[in-house]
């Protein structure tokens, strides 16, 4: 079976053309070699795909008929994938929350917020005294 197809049966890309497109990309490799999209597989091969900043590891397990279910996928491989690449994800989440350095730039709503927060508690000390 062709690597796009079997990525598209597997249900680890939505289309077939997405498939494709990600092997043309380079980013379906066996042993660090880029695969071209037409390449035929066999089970036993494992393979590293890198889709949304993640480096999925898969061991083919057997080829399927065609596209399978999402109960049936682990019947035809087997996830590899070490727990510090999905940990790796949530750093870079928190990392961009942070990326924008403060007083560049327009006021995003949170600091708006803040601001009218800080105005508001100061008009209410003003009252006090």
């Amino acid at each position: 079976m062709r690597i796009d197809k079997y990525l598209w049966c597997i249900r680890l890309f939505k289309t077939r053309s997405i498939a494709t497109d990600a092997c043309k990309k380079g980013h379906v490799k066996i042993d660090g070699t880029n695969l071209k999209p037409s390449k035929e597989i066999f089970g036993g091969e494992e393979i590293t795909i890198r889709k949304n900043q993640i480096n999925y590891k898969i061991k083919i397990l057997d080829i399927p008929p065609n596209r399978v279910g999402a109960k049936l996928v682990d019947l035809y491989r087997k996830d590899l994938t070490p727990k510090e690449e999905f940990e790796k994800t949530d750093l870079l989440k928190y990392a961009k929350d942070y990326y924008r350095k403060k007083g560049t730039g327009r006021p995003t709503k949170k600091d708006r917020r803040d601001i009218d927060d800080y105005y508001e508690d100061s008009d209410k000390n003003d009252v006090n005294l």
